[in-house]
């Protein structure tokens, strides 16, 4: 192997490293590990921040920014106030949680549309005398699951819209994959509602 090789494979093992140790803040590793690269020589300073000024990560800053304008209007509280009762069923509560977060995660940011649903999802928990663990897992799978459903829910969407309109000059539409995202969303959340949160821990603290 190169020293070139040598040196990408241990900054990615670095970079896992501390990902997994959770002490520092993702972005502050990886802004550590792209000017380790640049200081190596592996990049090249002019291009260090090219990646700034693609149009896939404008986008993805613009849809946190819709995102946050959301949460400030009041709109997904009230969203959360009138479709997460406490449900008797576990089934039925897992259900529509998980539903609720995907529906969300597939206009605006999935990550913040879990974050918003928590608070929610937690007091929903203590009414309904249920382990928060129950609800917790579900509610992320199913926003993971709903960032599929458009060409805005989730990052990985955004960035491969931008290559495949580099390479053939025709961008994704915004329901393109909705045909596949919604098979895989609806059968993951089915399955998470139907069996999956039975596999999960339930005790009495979380």
């Amino acid at each position: 192997m190169t020293f070139d090789q040598v040196f990408l494979l241990s900054l990615l093992a670095a970079v896992f490293v501390l990902f997994i140790w959770g002490k520092l803040r993702h972005d502050v590793v990886a802004i550590m590990a792209l000017l380790a690269a640049t200081v190596a020589g592996q990049i090249s300073m002019g291009g260090a921040f090219m990646g700034f000024a693609s149009p896939a990560t404008v986008t993805v800053a613009l849809v946190l920014v819709v995102s946050r304008g959301l949460v400030n209007s009041g709109a997904v509280n009230l969203i959360a106030r009138q479709f997460i009762p406490p449900v008797e069923s576990p089934t039925a509560h897992v259900g529509i949680l998980s539903s609720l977060a995907g529906a969300l995660s597939a206009f605006m940011n999935n990550v913040g549309a879990l974050a918003l649903l928590m608070p929610a999802t937690l007091q929903s928990a203590a009414k309904a005398k249920r382990s928060p663990s129950v609800l917790l897992m579900p509610l992320a799978f199913g926003s993971i699951l709903g960032g599929l459903l458009t060409l805005i829910g989730t990052p990985p969407n955004i960035i491969i819209d931008s290559i495949r309109e580099q390479m053939t000059g025709q961008a994704f539409s915004m329901f393109d994959f909705t045909p596949v995202g919604g098979v895989i969303a609806v059968t993951g959340i089915a399955f998470v509602a139907l069996v999956g949160w039975r596999l999960i821990p339930h005790d009495s603290d979380g």
